[in-house]
């Protein structure tokens, strides 16, 4: 059976090897040393499961790669692996195109359980894509393309992050719940405990702006005062 291939960009050497030997046993793992020979890496014919990412390495940031790389592939899982902490930063990562946020120091139980949940997650969104016959999801003029993992509005592509798309999708496919903002963090983040619920009403902010700017004919996602959020599609007021 094949290993699930891991790449690991850092430019400290030894944080590269703490990295491959508590993962080495059970995946396959990939190095790079700097953000511009991870972006070879990754646009390489070699597919990756999940990139474990630091955010402080010269010339490159963490941030800038994780924003080249969602330019081109936005289903791959990014795991922000650093020593910054505070909010700001976290919400930056997610902000780029991130799926998690783990700070030095950690304890390797914690980055091998982070890093196999985002890659089962991964790999299921990918079954469930490939296993479902009907392929897109059309609402008045909102359609979402599951194989593709794509959003448009009147036939108009919509960019949107792989949370963004995670979130409205989840809205779509259970009309009639109601969400608070921790049961969306542990549904789409899966890491509640770590993050802010300011990052929901971030990302949920902007999906309506998105959704604004390109004139979709309903309001997608209401907020229900004092709960959360639940999925809304009449006519938007005029």
């Amino acid at each position: 059976m094949t290993k699930d291939r891991i790449l690991i960009v850092d430019d400290e050497w030894n944080m590269r090897k703490l990295l491959s030997i508590h993962l080495g046993q059970e995946y396959e793992v990939v190095e790079a040393r700097n953000g511009k020979e991870a972006l070879e890496i990754f646009v390489g014919e070699i597919e990756m499961s999940l990139i474990i990412l630091d955010i402080m390495m010269p010339d490159m940031s963490g941030w800038e790669v994780c924003r080249e790389i969602r330019q081109h592939n936005e289903t791959t899982p990014i795991l922000m692996l650093t020593a910054r902490g505070e909010v700001k930063d976290k919400v930056q990562g997610f902000d780029v195109g991130a799926d998690d946020y783990l700070v030095k120091p950690y304890q390797s139980e914690e980055l091998l359980a982070r890093v196999k949940a985002l890659i089962r997650r991964s790999n299921s969104i990918k079954k469930e894509s490939f296993k479902n016959s009907k392929n897109e999801i059309e609402i008045h003029d909102l359609r979402i393309d599951l194989n593709a993992r794509e959003v448009y509005v009147n036939d108009h592509y919509i960019e949107l992050t792989p949370k963004e798309y995670e979130l409205i999708l989840l809205f779509v496919h259970n009309p009639r719940s109601v969400y608070t903002r921790d049961m969306l963090l542990d549904l789409v983040w899966g890491i509640h405990e770590v993050l802010d619920i300011r990052t929901v009403d971030s990302h949920i902010k902007n999906l309506r702006e998105k959704f604004r700017k390109n004139k979709l004919s309903f309001i997608p996602i209401k907020t229900v005062w004092g709960v959360g959020y639940k999925f809304h599609e009449l006519e938007a007021d005029k």
